[in-house]
């Protein structure tokens, strides 16, 4: 009798699409893979548990894997709250809100985010660069390929829920993977994660036969 196969269902990064996920690759014999796509909050006071349990509700396997980059870990993290799942996977993201960089702790603080016009927020790479600096000069093209959600209403109401996370202590058994080159959540910050070097906030795209390594290692 065949082994089931195990459900993988990924969660994209701040206002990017799946697509971010094409250079990962899994035996189709073991693993069947799911692509979520952010939807749109309902207003902007909905507030991140409920958007996590709306978007649980697309995950239709028991015992799923949910794998989460950036702000997609965030998430995957929230929509464990409200499912049972096999397996917790981050990338390129944070546990808690303690891991969060002092630059955007200074960001939530002040409420900068507040002043942001419009125009800023629905072109993301120009949020990117008012707050991220030369990082994201250097990756406009890329950012272009990969970022599909210029929706204002839902990227104002994704910055806010990033820098006002309350997770404030890590879930149990959280996989997490991260680079030591990554210039938004810096490796200085994070705790107990799977390192890959060289690996910068985008590694989900250059690093992605080592990341696919290293999930289903962690699924053994």
């Amino acid at each position: 009798m065949k082994n089931p196969k195990t459900h993988i269902y990924f969660v994209p990064g701040l206002a990017a699409s799946s697509k971010i996920f094409e250079f990962l690759h899994f035996p189709s014999e073991n693993f069947e893979l799911h692509y979520l796509e952010w939807i749109l909050p309902l207003s902007e006071k909905e507030s991140i548990s409920e958007y996590a349990k709306r978007m649980a509700s697309f995950v239709k396997d028991e015992n799923p894997v949910l794998v989460g980059v950036s702000y997609g870990g965030i998430i995957v993290q929230e929509m464990s709250k409200h499912l049972h799942t096999k397996k917790v996977i981050i990338i390129s993201s944070i546990k808690s809100n303690i891991e969060l960089p002092k630059r955007l702790k200074i960001i939530q603080k002040t409420r900068i985010y507040k002043l942001f016009p419009t125009y800023a927020i629905e072109n993301i790479e120009g949020f990117y660069k008012y707050a991220f600096g030369d990082f994201a000069k250097k990756r406009v093209k890329l950012y272009k390929e990969y970022l599909s959600v210029r929706d204002a209403d839902y990227l104002k109401w994704a910055i806010y829920n990033v820098l006002h996370w309350e997770q404030k202590k890590s879930l149990n058994s959280i996989v997490h993977i991260h680079g030591d080159n990554d210039t938004i959540f810096p490796i200085k910050h994070i705790k107990n994660c799977i390192l890959i070097e060289n690996g910068t906030h985008v590694m989900i795209i250059n690093k992605a036969k080592k990341i696919s390594a290293i999930i289903m290692d962690s699924l053994n």
